[in-house]
């Protein structure tokens, strides 16, 4: 049987909408705020940054003020979220797999929580069009899977969710064939309610 992967993912965020904040809110330990300033204090005012999966725009208001900022999502609901809490960002409703952008205009591009709903044999060849997308010297920060899996659709904060990746040897790996320096790369593990979760976070470099 064919995973509809797109359509699970966007039902999925869609049905979350408003209790999905909520939850991340009684994550433990997150430490996506680390990695964000980490990223920010490393670029110019008026960077141009993208946000792959942006969901409801939490992680770009911490960016915003200081940076051209652009989401991408496959949820509408979501987005309609992140347009209240970001509305001087750019929002596109789309798969950001499917993305076709101009070559070295961007400045970093983060995918935090994201790339884990994309199939992971996908992965290898969208990390190379990120690196295309980005200037040289461009900067690319992920949250990806430690464990991995192959395609699937588990049940999830009580909807559908499809989710893939790699284990976090193979994400480095791929993460360097892709053209990238490494600039951080490290294990992070935090509690979700009722489960501890690690995800290998990423910052990584387009080469001069």
């Amino acid at each position: 049987m064919t995973i509809d992967h797109r359509q699970t993912v966007e039902a999925g965020y869609d049905a979350l909408a408003e209790s999905f904040g909520e939850w991340m809110a009684r994550v433990d330990g997150d430490p996506w705020e680390r990695f964000v300033d980490e990223l920010a204090s490393r670029l110019p005012d008026g960077a141009r940054v993208l946000d792959l999966g942006c969901g409801n725009g939490e992680k770009l208001s911490r960016l915003a003020g200081r940076f051209q900022l652009t989401g991408v999502d496959l949820s509408e609901q979501q987005l309609g979220l992140a347009r209240a809490r970001v509305p001087d960002a750019e929002l596109i409703h789309a798969d950001f797999a499917e993305l076709d952008l101009p070559t070295g205009e961007l400045d970093a591009v983060t995918a935090l929580y994201s790339l884990v709903h994309v199939p992971r044999g996908e992965h290898p060849a969208l990390l190379g069009r990120i690196r295309s997308w980005l200037k040289p010297g461009g900067l690319f920060l992920a949250s990806l899977s430690h464990v991995g899996g192959p395609d699937r659709v588990d049940d999830w904060l009580g909807v559908d969710m499809f989710f893939s990746g790699f284990d976090a040897e193979t994400n480095s790996r791929i993460v360097r064939e892709a053209g990238f320096e490494l600039l951080e790369n490290e294990v992070v593990w935090m509690r979700e309610p009722g489960l501890d979760v690690a995800f290998l976070w990423v910052l990584a470099r387009k080469p001069r």
